[in-house]
């Protein structure tokens, strides 16, 4: 049961995004969760429906944010899903959508109100090729 809630949750947060519904999208965050994401700052603590406000705005179309390859592991009250993520969508002022596949791991705890996350680490890689570019461009 546990793993059906997991993908449950994971289902409402690419739905949450779709619709660019920030106070969805943290609806299923522990209030003091620590993310490690793609933009900065290095470390955020807490849930913050107002960044995705600014964020979403950015956007001149829905999100399209999908996860793949997703496995889901749990013991008692913790679990830790690590996936490939694939996020699409048309920022202001472009006409074509950009498309970034990139590296999420997420841990949730089991509480009262269901499974919450309590950590979430986003990345994407980068050449080591002394150009230290991000590598946008990878598809698996």
């Amino acid at each position: 049961m546990s793993e059906q809630e997991i993908r449950e949750l994971l289902a409402e947060r690419t739905a949450a995004m779709q619709a660019k519904d920030p106070a969805r999208l943290v609806a299923g965050y522990d209030p003091g969760a620590v993310k490690f994401d793609l933009a900065p700052p290095l470390r955020n603590t807490g849930t913050s429906a107002e960044y995705l406000t600014q964020w979403f705005g950015s956007f001149a179309s829905p999100v399209s944010y999908t996860y793949h390859d997703e496995a889901i592991t749990t013991s008692g009250e913790l679990a830790v899903v690590t996936a490939l993520a694939k996020m699409s969508a048309v920022p202001q002022g472009a006409s074509e959508p950009f498309t970034l596949w990139f590296r999420s791991t997420l841990v949730l705890r089991h509480g009262d109100d269901g499974w919450r996350i309590v950590h979430e680490h986003n990345s994407t890689p980068f050449y080591m090729d002394g150009t230290m570019r991000a590598a946008v461009d990878l598809q698996p």
